[in-house]
C-alpha cells in the first residue's frame, strides 16, 4: 500500500504527483486544504489546523473521510502525529512525504531528524520525503544499493550521527571504511551507472538524490 502524506508547505514545492500511485491520501495540517484545491482525495485530515481560517478548516473537516484533531499545545508536530498514525494503522504501507521542505527551518529540521527516531527505526525503508528537487531516504547500519532516481543529478551521504565503517561504491567518489565522529554531509557526489553501493557499521544516514 502506497501512502501520500502531504504536510503544510508551499504546493509550489511538491514533486510531480500521480494519484494512481498511492491508495491514501493524508493531509496534514494545511496540507489536507492543498490536496483538496487540487482535486486530490483526503482520506485522513490530521492536525491542530492552526494554519487554516474559520471556513478552510469547515471544509476540511467536512470533506475528510477521517479527521484526528490535536490540541495546539503538544510535545509533538503534526507531522509526526502524522507519521505515527499512519505507520500504527499500516505498518506494512510504503509512505511519501512532501510539502516537508521550503518553508520554515525549524520544521524542516523536525523533518529531517524524523528519521533519528526511535518510533520510526522500523519503516525507515519504506519511508521517503519528496520535494521539486530532492528525495531523501533514511537508513540503519547495513550494506544497500540504490538506484538513481529519474532526472537526479546529485547524490549525497548526510551522516546524521556518528558514523563507523562508512564505505561508497560505485560512484564518483568513493571511501572505505571511515569512520565519522560528528554530523557531516558527503554532498554532491553522483551515480557513474543507474546504481551505486554503500555500506556502515553504526549510525543513521540520509541518502540524498537531487538536481539543481
Amino acid at each position: 500500500m502506497n501512502i501520500l502524506v502531504v504536510a503544510g508547505a508551499n504546493p509550489q514545492t511538491w514533486p510531480e504527483i500521480l494519484p494512481s500511485e498511492f491508495d491514501i491520501f493524508v493531509g496534514v495540517d494545511r496540507g489536507g486544504l492543498f490536496l483538496l484545491e487540487r482535486g486530490f482525495p483526503l482520506d485522513i485530515a490530521i492536525g491542530d489546523f492552526d494554519s487554516l481560517a474559520r471556513k478552510e478548516k469547515i471544509s476540511v473537516l467536512e470533506q475528510a473521510k477521517e479527521v484526528i484533531e490535536s490540541q495546539p499545545e503538544k510535545d509533538d508536530t503534526d507531522t509526526q502525529l502524522a507519521l505515527q498514525h499512519v505507520f500504527r494503522t499500516f505498518p506494512e504501507g510504503n509512505v511519501t512525504l512532501i510539502g516537508a521542505t521550503g518553508g520554515r527551518l525549524d520544521h524542516l529540521l523536525s523533518n529531517l531528524w524524523l528519521g533519528l527516531e526511535p518510533r520510526f527505526f522500523p519503516f525507515l525503508s519504506r519511508f521517503v520525503l519528496k520535494d521539486r528537487q530532492n528525495n531523501v531516504r533514511f537508513y540503519s547500519p547495513g550494506n544497500y544499493r540504490i538506484y538513481k532516481e529519474p532526472q537526479m543529478k546529485y547524490l549525497a551521504y548526510c551522516c546524521l550521527t556518528p558514523v563507523e565503517n562508512l564505505s561508497l561504491f560505485e560512484s564518483k567518489y568513493l571511501l572505505e571504511n571511515v569512520a565519522v565522529s560528528y554530523p557531516y554531509s558527503y554532498a554532491s557526489n553522483e551515480f557513474v551507472t543507474e546504481t551505486a553501493s554503500f555500506s556502515f557499521g553504526k549510525g543513521i544516514i540520509a541518502v540524498i538524490q537531487s538536481k539543481d
